[in-house]
């Protein structure tokens, strides 16, 4: 019987749905096995690369996070570093982050536009500026702090809790 001869007692649409569902996938519809991981070389016994592989993956959590709060990691580090320490100078809280002072004013900029933060005229130096959060950035501050910790147990439960500890001693020494 020739493919496109009817089989007796079968309508047109049933010899059709059979001769698809025996007919091989197209080539389209084939999933492609995932490719072999590459060979890293060298790579992958460097502190240096393996500690930024690290880096990326963890900020990645932290940014998709924080992304609600309208907050990067540095912003977030610089609203605890305020707080913790009021009436600071911009260039003590740049240093203490390791920014260069003019991406440090750029973000204080956006602080004080969106009323987390305040610059005030140092009562010792008229030159430098004291910085305050205000107290929407006090409460933006206790969100992200709630949010900080839920991604914190999310590194930790992939390290342990004890191999975060041994990761922080370790990474003091740098």
């Amino acid at each position: 019987m020739s493919p496109k001869a009817e089989m007796p007692g079968r309508s047109k649409a049933t010899t059709k749905l059979r001769r698809a569902q025996a007919e091989p996938a197209a080539p389209d519809d084939v999933d492609e096995a995932p490719p072999a991981a590459l060979d890293m070389g060298p790579l992958s016994g460097l502190v240096g690369y393996v500690l930024r592989r690290a880096q990326l993956s963890v900020f990645d959590d932290f940014i998709k996070c924080f992304a609600p709060l309208g907050l990067r990691p540095a912003q977030f580090s610089a609203l605890v570093l305020i707080d913790a320490n009021p009436g600071r100078s911009q260039r003590e809280i740049a240093a203490a982050l390791g920014i260069q002072r003019p991406n440090f004013v750029a973000m204080m900029d956006q602080f004080e536009r969106r009323g987390l933060a305040r610059r005030l005229r140092s009562d010792t130096d008229r030159r430098t500026h004291a910085l305050v959060l205000t107290d929407d950035g006090k409460r933006l501050l206790g969100e992200a702090e709630t949010v900080v910790a839920v991604h914190e147990a999310r590194v930790t439960a992939r390290l342990g809790a004890k191999g975060r500890d041994a990761l922080l001693n370790l990474l003091a020494r740098l």
